[in-house]
């Protein structure tokens, strides 16, 4: 059997890493696609040589541009791959354009679609990201669900054939990375930082880097933030820094993005984190670390009823009320699975 997955932004390259591992031990041909959409170092080459994913078979290129152009390019050119390769399988990832393009790409082909993260709803239809969620749901074939509130969110979408609870596979990558991380990097020694005495911050989504008062708010809520800010930036978010002339004051620390192995040591020992990432959201909870989710909604809502994430608005004063919240007592609940996700993944395809 032969599978062509297609991976083109940070998040995907590490739900890819397990999930590959856990083909090729089932026997499997995977083609390795990545189109570009994440294209320099930091947020794309890294991911490859830290989780020792194999280079990919394409290395597409598309790079960045508006949503339409970005999407159009990567459907052209992965039906070119579809054509060439013919797979019994396209596996795709997340809710990404590489996503939606992924899947398009092969259902015009009639090739048969595996989506890992499906369900996932914010219910917020103004996210490029929702959009790409569900209509790669209804495209595929096998919807692979990390929680039992995902399964039911496809339920109520009258999606019941090909459903699966496998667990969430960056628990997965957790798992198998930490002890690595930890013996293999040590940023906070690297940055001068002590343990649960810093914030980890990442903006990136164009609903906090494309309105310039909303991310001069958020930057205004970190220089008021009690403790320093670890501020890795993304390439979209120091552009609109520097179109829109903001200040960034002297208790944030801007700094490249940071591989995948630092992190991970980064969310481990941060006092809380300040993102609108659902990743990072994801692996706060993994490490018990509280999250303010600076987004008027999140995918992840049970996250959020555990008491361990809490939504916050572009201000500083919703900000800063959520930092200051209490630490949620004792360890979150056990909700994205054992860590077997890939395996069980895997095991799905290959007797599909």
């Amino acid at each position: 059997m032969r599978i062509c997955t297609v991976v083109g932004a940070r998040p995907q390259f590490i739900k890819a890493a397990p999930v590959s591992r856990a083909i090729a031990a089932q026997g499997l041909r995977e083609t390795l696609v990545h189109t570009g959409q994440h294209y320099d170092f930091g947020m794309s080459d890294i991911f490859f040589e830290e989780l020792r994913i194999r280079q990919p078979d394409y290395d597409l290129g598309v790079g960045s541009g508006s949503h339409g152009a970005q999407t159009g390019q990567i459907l052209i050119q992965v039906e070119e791959v579809l054509i060439a390769e013919k797979p019994d399988w396209v596996l795709v990832y997340g809710d990404t354009n590489s996503t939606l393009a992924g899947a398009l790409a092969a259902v015009k082909l009639h090739i048969p679609v595996a989506h890992v993260e499906a369900g996932e709803r914010s219910y917020n239809r103004a996210m490029p990201e929702e959009h790409n969620r569900v209509l790669t749901d209804h495209a595929a074939d096998l919807l692979f669900c990390a929680t039992q509130t995902t399964v039911q969110n496809l339920a109520a979408e009258g999606l019941y054939q090909g459903v699966h609870l496998v667990g969430d596979v960056m628990y997965d990558a957790t798992l198998h990375y930490a002890p690595i991380a930890a013996e293999k990097v040590d940023p906070l020694n690297r940055l001068g930082l002590s343990p649960q005495a810093y914030y980890l911050a990442t903006i990136h989504r164009p609903y906090n880097t494309d309105v310039q008062q909303n991310l001069t708010n958020i930057l205004n809520a970190f220089a008021q933030a009690p403790y320093p800010v670890i501020f890795p930036i993304h390439p979209r978010t120091r552009k609109s820094i520097h179109l829109y002339g903001l200040d960034v004051a002297s208790n944030v620390r801007v700094v490249d993005p940071m591989g995948y192995l630092d992190m991970l040591m980064l969310v481990k020992h941060a006092r809380a984190i300040l993102t609108d990432s659902g990743g990072v959201q994801k692996e706060a909870y993994f490490n018990a670390v509280p999250c303010v989710t600076i987004r008027p909604e999140t995918e992840l809502v049970e996250t959020v009823r555990s008491g361990w994430n809490t939504l916050a608005q572009p201000t500083p004063q919703s900000i800063l009320a959520a930092l200051s919240r209490p630490r949620p007592g004792g360890t979150p609940p056990s909700l994205f699975g054992d860590g077997n996700a890939a395996q069980r993944i895997a095991e799905i395809i290959a007797r599909s």
